[in-house]
């Protein structure tokens, strides 16, 4: 196992009727800015029951976020905060809520400089604006952990960036917020947090066993309970065990003392700004071609998550069949694992690996391997 320093200062408030103990921590003196995305917080009467347990605070609201949030959508907020010295920021709704809303918090501490500076690596984040979170949809772990994706659509680019400044101060999460979500959201949901686990499981052995152990509890719940949840009526036990797997997905703990991927990420990051597919669609179509072209790299984990996760004894073991079992489970969540699927064919390949070599040459994954051919290989093998 990797030396590894570990902090995490969120606040969890877990189960049902949790919305309501906002108010005791939040400052009464705070002027609390709502972020949300679409709207709907306000047809499933999540935001009436904000604003009743907000009481007397003074609040403003804004809507709007996109689901891959967007850089010009995120500055009009950002003036709005500046305009009525907002002092904090209420995020509710899924991830890319509150990813707009960590980049609102740096940006309006952000003096005569563009903010788009803290995704191209050209300024670092100083200072932020308190936040919290309210999470409506179980997906991305942006509730516990201090990392944001922000798309710009002039330049088609989609870029992370992360700060400790930007931990939520605390985060709500109650299931009963997801009974009204769309069948594509939940599967899309789960989707990404199974693949955030990959990312930090998928690497090569190093002797971390309880975080492997982690990371193969939380691929088990989700292939458990993620089909019923997403495909069924809503049932608490459900969405509670889907709702709190997202999040330790992301929250650290299973990539503590580990190699990393986000390969994955860096490839689907590419495909949505340029072809505008849903994040979790993107890594469904990736991951299995990662599987297969890393597979001597990845040999080991490869076989280990197999055995551990999909239940294939070693001496059936082989590539084709975790992959063939990994998207049947994608499958039974309706997501989609082509390229072809969205009509994205050979000549949309050569234009995302022009993307991906924008920032200089290809050399990604855990090892660096994975270089401009292989990431070639790989998309082809996914038309």
């Amino acid at each position: 196992m990797n030396s590894f320093e570990y902090y995490n200062p969120v606040k969890i408030i877990f189960g049902e009727n949790s919305i309501s103990k906002i108010q005791k921590e939040i400052p009464s003196q705070a002027r609390v800015l709502i972020t949300y995305g679409g709207g709907s917080i306000k047809a499933n009467g999540v935001l009436k029951q904000v604003q009743k347990a907000l009481g007397k605070h003074f609040t403003m609201e804004f809507g709007g976020i996109e689901p891959n949030p967007e850089y010009e959508t995120l500055m009009k907020a950002t003036g709005l905060v500046k305009k009525h010295d907002i002092d904090f920021l209420l995020a509710v709704g899924g991830g890319s809520v509150l990813d707009g809303t960590k980049f609102i918090a740096a940006a309006a501490k952000l003096k005569n400089k563009d903010a788009w500076n803290f995704l191209d690596k050209r300024q670092s984040v100083k200072q932020a604006i308190t936040l919290a979170s309210i999470m409506t949809l179980p997906a991305t772990g942006s509730e516990m952990n201090p990392y944001a994706v922000i798309s710009r659509r002039a330049t088609k680019q989609k870029l992370a960036f992360g700060n400790p400044l930007l931990f939520p101060q605390f985060s709500v999460l109650d299931p009963n917020t997801t009974k009204s979500l769309p069948k594509k959201q939940k599967a899309n949901g789960v989707c990404d947090a199974f693949i955030h686990v990959l990312e930090q499981y998928l690497t090569y052995p190093n002797y971390a066993e309880i975080q492997d152990q982690w990371a193969e509890g939380v691929l088990r719940t989700l292939i458990t309970y993620g089909p019923d949840y997403v495909n069924n009526e809503f049932e608490y036990h459900n969405a509670a065990n889907i709702m709190w797997a997202a999040t330790c997905a992301l929250n650290g703990i299973i990539g503590t003392g580990v190699a990393h991927d986000w390969a994955t990420h860096t490839i689907g990051h590419e495909i949505t700004a340029l072809y505008g597919l849903d994040h979790a669609e993107t890594l469904a179509i990736v991951m299995p071609g990662m599987m297969e072209v890393m597979k001597d790299e990845k040999a080991e984990k490869l076989q280990r998550f197999a055995k551990e996760v999909f239940h294939i004894p070693d001496d059936k073991f082989n590539v084709q069949s975790l992959v063939r079992e990994f998207e049947e489970f994608l499958h039974t969540l309706g997501i989609k694992t082509q390229l072809a699927d969205y009509h994205i064919n050979k000549t949309n390949i050569d234009l995302i690996i022009f993307q991906l070599e924008r920032g200089g040459e290809i050399k990604l994954g855990e090892t660096g391997k994975l270089d401009k051919q292989r990431v070639s290989q790989l998309l082809h093998s996914r038309l």
